[in-house]
Parts: C-alpha cells; structure tokens; sequence
C-alpha cells in the first residue's frame, strides 16, 4: 500500500471518528435538554481548560522530540549510504594507474557488489532489518584484490595505501548501516505516542463542543494534525524506507553501468 494511501486513510479515520463522537455527544445533550429544558447547559470548568492546555503543550514537546529523533537518524543514515558509495567510487577513480587487467576486475568486483546491494541487500535490510552474508563477502574480495596487488611503480605506490582507506571506510559505512538498519524508537515511545495522541484527541470532548461547522472543522483539522505527525513519526521511524530502494539512489548514481540498477 502507498504511503500516500496510509496517510489519507489514517487522517480521514481520526478525523471521522472525531466528528461522529461530537455529533453523538451533541445530540445526546440535546435530547437530555429536551426532557430537561429548564436545566441550563453545563460549562467547562476553567482548571479543565487549563488541564486540557498543559496536556496538549506536554504531548506537543514529546511528539517535537520523537519527530527531531527520527528525523536525526534518518539523516545519519542517508550520510553512512552516501560515504559508503563515495568510498566505493575513490576507489575506481584512484585504480586509473594500474594496468587495465586490474582496474576491469575491481570494477568487476565492485560492481558486484553494489548490485548485491541495492537488489538483493537493501529489501532484506528493509524487511528484516539485517544485511546480507553475500555482501559482506563481496566487500572482502574487493578489499583482497586491491591489498594483494602490490605497487610496481611510483604512481601505483601513491594509489596503494588510499585506496586501503578507502575500502575500510566503505566498511565502517556499511557497518555504521547496519547499525542504523532497525527501527530508530522503542516499543515503550511508540506506546506514550499513542497513548498521548488518545489522550489528547479525546480531551476535546471535554470543552463543550458545539454542532456549529466552525466548531466542528477545527475539532476534524485538530484530529487529522495528530494524525499526520504520529504518521510522520512511523515513517520516518525506519531510517532506510518503508518500501522500494530510493534510499539507495547514492549507489545508483555513482554506479550506472552496475548489472540490474536501471
């Protein structure tokens, strides 16, 4: 299902619901006020009102600082993806100076292993939130042919060590990835989230709502705000993704000739 669709389907929801609870409640009252009518319409006591507002800005600090958490992590990830692929990169681009049968199986090599990857690898990380044995093998080959071949000249000694460098930095980003690969906030936030967005979303039929399309517009638009940032939270809440292999466009565009990436 699209993100899209989700989003669209859980704003609607909060926002009927709110909407159907309202008007329940009001045409209750009203019928209450019909068998009564001498009784005059209860008001909302001012420490409710202040409760309700102290609810609502705690809730508002809580949800800005999971949003700003995953919102880091996210970020941190796409720059592990982006150092991994640009280490990967360097080391094609410093492999110029050896001879042509050595740079045609490094790329060989590295292509392989970009095109693990982004087909292979990156589903599974997203899924199952782990990286695949394949590809920590195709990283060590490509490590094993660039420190087996030993420099016989001048320009092949300065390539030598940095393209070592650069293979174990695009080990430490895969690493760093792997870490990054599960979900960013615990099961006990989500649970506070939740909780919190009841909480505040039911603290509305407290205020003394009335029937009146402003009334009613603003009790919806309130809902659906949650709604959108608790949605906001989720899907940022998994560092790679959701679904698809966007998150790996760093490999795709530095490796456009990898098999299958098109």
């Amino acid at each position: 299902m699209s993100e899209w669709l989700v989003l669209g389907t859980v704003m609607a929801a909060a926002c009927a619901v709110v909407l159907v609870v309202t008007v329940l409640s009001q045409r209750r009252r009203a019928t209450a006020e019909a068998a009564a009518p001498a009784a005059e319409p209860p008001q909302t006591p001012d420490v409710l009102e202040y409760m309700v507002m102290m609810v609502g800005v705690v809730y508002a600090i809580v949800l800005g600082l999971a949003i700003a958490g995953v919102w880091e992590a996210r970020g941190a990830a796409q720059d592990a993806v982006r150092a991994e692929a640009q280490a990967l990169h360097e080391v094609t681009q410093r492999a110029q100076v050896y001879p042509a049968d050595f740079r045609e199986r490094l790329r060989t090599d590295i292509d392989a292993y970009v095109t693990e990857v982004v087909v292979d690898e990156w589903p599974r990380m997203i899924e199952r939130e782990e990286l695949s044995p394949r590809g920590t093998e195709l990283l060590a080959s490509v490590r094993t042919v660039v420190a087996e071949r030993a420099p016989s000249n001048e320009l092949e000694a300065q390539a030598y060590q940095p393209m070592l460098d650069k293979v174990a930095l695009a080990e430490d980003a895969r690493n760093a990835r792997a870490e990054g690969a599960g979900a960013t906030l615990p099961g006990i936030v989500w649970f506070g989230l939740i909780s919190g967005a009841v909480i505040t979303v039911g603290l509305i039929f407290t205020m003394q709502i009335g029937r009146s399309f402003r009334e009613l517009l603003l009790a919806g638009l309130f809902s659906a705000l949650i709604a959108f940032l608790l949605f906001l939270v989720w899907d940022f809440d998994a560092p790679f993704g959701r679904s698809g292999t966007e998150s790996a466009d760093a490999f795709r565009q530095l490796f456009p000739g990898a098999s299958g990436l098109e």
